[in-house]
């Protein structure tokens, strides 16, 4: 009995394996640089609705976030001062991914925040399931070019590397 216990079990972590053939890159991501990123329905939290695809064309910043993360507190205003701002008259589209809360927070968090730029809903983590392993922490930042390829990935907020994503971003708007 306990052969057969082992034998199941041992099976089972190899279909499991198996049928988890994504590649973990650093940070818990899925994704990398150079990768066309996944697409998917955003509904913002005053419920207008699109698709990433439907951005094409524009450089998007995709901001995972959460109103319970102390760290994206932090990077937030420098999101909308030193990136959003201006950024956005030349084509930047930032859109705040906020994890499996509901509508009513995340609302309230924009306003808490003093945010401008929008924050889309996320139920279940699924969008970020398509970037990073749902295990993984908030406070990422995915920049997309026109043609809706990843070109920078961020994990925390770090002053070091949110001034390269800000090279990145606005040496990608000057490209037209």
């Amino acid at each position: 009995m306990k052969r057969l216990i082992l034998i199941v079990a041992a099976t089972l972590t190899a279909l499991a394996a198996c049928s988890q053939d994504q590649k973990v890159y650093e940070n818990g991501y899925i994704v990398k640089p150079g990768d066309i990123a996944p697409d998917f329905t955003i509904k913002e939290a005053g419920d207008k609705t699109y698709r990433l695809s439907d951005l094409r064309g524009k450089v998007v910043m995709l901001q995972f976030t959460a109103s319970w993360c102390s760290v994206c507190r932090k990077e937030m205003p420098f999101i909308e001062s030193e990136i959003w701002l201006p950024g956005k008259e030349k084509g930047l589209v930032v859109i705040g991914i906020d994890r499996d809360e509901p509508g009513k927070t995340v609302l309230k968090f924009m306003d808490d925040m003093k945010i401008t730029y929008p924050l889309a809903l996320d139920p279940g983590a699924d969008i970020f399931g398509r970037f990073a392993m749902k295990e993984s922490g908030v406070t990422r930042n995915i920049i997309i070019d026109r043609n809706g390829k990843i070109i920078f990935l961020t994990r925390l907020f770090e002053r070091d590397e949110f001034d390269r994503m800000k090279e990145t971003i606005f040496s990608e708007l000057a490209k037209k």
